[in-house]
């Protein structure tokens, strides 16, 4: 028998899935994907558990999307992850949103390590942290000029493939404490 957490989880799964290859892709997720995804993911919401699974998908879904919204005016990241991981937070709920950003940003920290080493990059992004914080601590949110995800030149990463593995390990590790 499918149950309502089991309809949650494969949808949730399902969206993070395609934005993952829609952003490897064309490094991209667009509009038309990430709104249409978190509406649907509140209308499960409230479909299976009511208004008050609604309220609280809200709230995760505000909440996560917050955090990355301060990533994304600093130039840290693009925008659709920011719909995408609100959406994302809507559909795994309230309870499961702390490990979805947790593990989002472990698995995001190591696709970074991989790509910098891969690419032979390790002292020059250490040194580019350096500027990028001494940045920050004197600008605020202000992205950098040059290290930000916008210069093509840099070093990038689909972070919808590091929200897509956070999901599934958020995922599974509810299976597991069932």
């Amino acid at each position: 028998m499918i149950s309502h957490a089991n309809v949650l989880q494969s949808y949730t799964a399902a969206v993070a899935l395609c934005a993952a290859v829609m952003d490897v892709r064309s490094r991209r997720i667009p509009n038309w994907f990430t709104l249409p995804t978190l509406v649907g993911a509140l209308i499960l919401q409230v479909t299976i558990g009511g208004l008050h699974a609604l309220a609280l998908s809200f709230v995760a879904s505000v909440l996560a999307g917050s955090l990355f919204l301060v990533l994304f005016l600093a130039g840290g990241m693009g925008g659709g992850d920011v719909k995408l991981i609100a959406a994302i937070a809507a559909g795994i709920g309230l309870s499961n949103t702390g490990a979805l950003l947790v593990l989002t940003a472990l698995c995001g920290g190591v696709m970074a390590i991989v790509v910098i080493v891969w690419h032979r990059r390790v002292w020059h992004s250490v040194r580019n942290v350096g500027r990028i914080v001494a940045h920050h601590c004197e600008n605020g949110l202000e992205p950098h000029p040059e290290l930000n995800v916008r210069n093509k030149r840099n070093l990038r990463l689909p972070y919808a493939l590091a929200i897509t593995a956070g999901t599934l390990l958020t995922i599974s590790l509810e299976k597991v404490g069932q």
